[in-house]
């Protein structure tokens, strides 16, 4: 087994290949003037399973491109088999067509992936699980719902919890994470006002006085998140928490979720955001890596994946 990691979120990748008690090995990947990249692996990958590791976080099409080139490199190099590990997969907002004549990108990112010579790939929290269905190789959907679970046991000792799912969407997501807490259920009820902006409209279920947990695969602008716990004090919540899967973070997202009120905003390392949120002591971050070693290894040694959320 080789473990090698793309120029996006290195350190995740260092932090998986420890809890391997493994290394990356060595890869040289260089962006030229013009925007171009180039990739030359250092080692021999002949009849080795290779486990790549990218993330397609902003910016999105230049980390996607890399990571099709890296696939190619190790192709020709006539690696035994390739698994694409994508802790966030991009492109997943945009799974059907939503209008006439528009694309469905995320369909397109995963035919790229298979035609440039993936075997396998291993991301976690799937915006749209039908995604999985895209592709005519294996795709090991994770679940950070094991790893918020434990956060919560650890820091919030109250046990009078609400599981909130900020849309109808996100309902199987806070149902599933409120049966291991033993937790009752909420949700949002809200309608868009515009492309990245939404207003919060209801709320279905009793949150008042309680400790409201809103869970979320992802936030990008952060307006949904911000008025839904805005909506959640109005109310009667006693304290509004957040654990959210993967962090985009476009814009000024970090500025207005410090400032809503929101108590702690939890999101994992899926996307490299240290440097957006150290400074900030409402956001914390928890780490994946021993989820996706986990699930390496078990890949590796043709053992079962699923065993690992039983």
């Amino acid at each position: 087994m080789k473990l090698i990691s793309g120029s996006c979120n290195e350190k995740l990748s260092k932090e998986i290949a420890k809890n391997l008690k493994s290394r990356l090995s060595d890869i040289k990947i260089i962006r030229f003037a013009d925007s171009e990249v180039y990739c030359e692996i250092k080692e021999n990958m002949r009849g080795k399973d290779v486990f790549l590791i990218q993330g397609t976080s902003y910016p999105a099409n230049y980390n996607i491109m890399e990571l099709l080139i890296c696939v190619d490199a190790l192709r020709r190099a006539s690696a035994k088999s390739i698994t694409a590990v994508l802790p966030y997969f991009a492109y997943a907002r945009q799974d059907r067509k939503v209008s006439p004549r528009s694309p469905i990108s995320a369909k397109l990112f995963a035919n790229l992936l298979t035609q440039a010579g993936v075997n396998r790939v291993l991301t976690m929290d799937l915006h749209a699980n039908q995604i999985q269905g895209f592709f005519d190789i294996p795709v090991d959907n994770l679940f950070a719902a094991p790893i918020f679970v434990k956060h919560i046991k650890a820091r919030i000792k109250n046990k009078n919890i609400v599981c909130v799912a900020p849309d109808v969407g996100g309902v199987e997501r806070a149902r599933a994470i409120g049966k291991r807490l033993g937790a009752d259920l909420a949700i949002i009820d809200k309608r868009r006002s515009g492309p990245g902006r939404s207003e919060v409209m209801n709320v279905i279920g009793n949150v008042k006085n309680k400790i409201c947990i809103i869970l979320d695969d992802l936030v990008d602008s952060g307006g949904t998140i911000v008025n839904a716990a805005k909506e959640l004090k109005n109310k009667g919540a006693h304290e509004v928490y957040a654990y959210v899967v993967h962090g985009v973070l476009t814009g000024k997202a970090v500025d207005r979720i410090n400032n809503s009120k929101i108590k702690k905003f939890i999101i994992t390392n899926s996307i490299e955001n240290s440097k957006k949120v150290s400074k900030f002591k409402k956001f914390e971050t928890v780490s994946i890596a021993k989820l996706f070693a986990n699930a390496i290894y078990s890949i590796s040694s043709s053992k079962s994946v699923s065993k690992l959320f039983k």
